[in-house]
């Protein structure tokens, strides 16, 4: 996947929250979790966006990281939606799973752009190309 490729898949992931946002329940709890949830589930994209104009790799890094601890709240919140059973399970579970998988691809980001060792498996589908895992640090090299 290509940084530009995953850029969009984060930003379809966005319009996706946008849309869980509008259809939360008019509660205080509902109006609560909705002004949470699109802070956090909104930021990782444009914070993607900023890491690819870093200005150095520790800049880089931070950006990345920014947006990797925004998506583990997001996947909080949508976790908590669920338990609420404030929305259809039927709805919530592939979100939450767009979710995990999105939060994998940016800690494995973040450790390739800070030179540490990844998992076999992890550090297998970042150097093969057809890999899902993308690398938005190549234009730092």
């Amino acid at each position: 996947m290509t940084p530009n490729e995953f850029s969009e898949r984060l930003w379809e992931f966005s319009v996706r929250v946008a849309k869980v946002v509008d259809a939360l329940p008019e509660t205080r709890m509902g109006r609560h979790i909705a002004g949470q949830l699109c802070r956090c589930g909104t930021s990782s994209a444009p914070n993607y966006e900023e890491a690819a104009v870093a200005e150095s790799r520790a800049d880089f890094v931070h950006k990345l990281n920014v947006a990797w601890k925004e998506m583990r709240e997001t996947r909080g919140w949508l976790r908590f939606i669920s338990k609420l059973a404030l929305l259809p399970d039927k709805r919530m579970a592939p979100l939450i799973d767009e979710s995990d998988q999105l939060s994998r691809l940016l800690s494995s980001s973040i450790a390739t752009a800070k030179g540490k060792p990844r998992p076999r498996a992890a550090a297998f589908a970042i150097s093969n190309p057809q890999s899902p895992i993308p690398n938005p640090q190549s234009h730092l090299r």
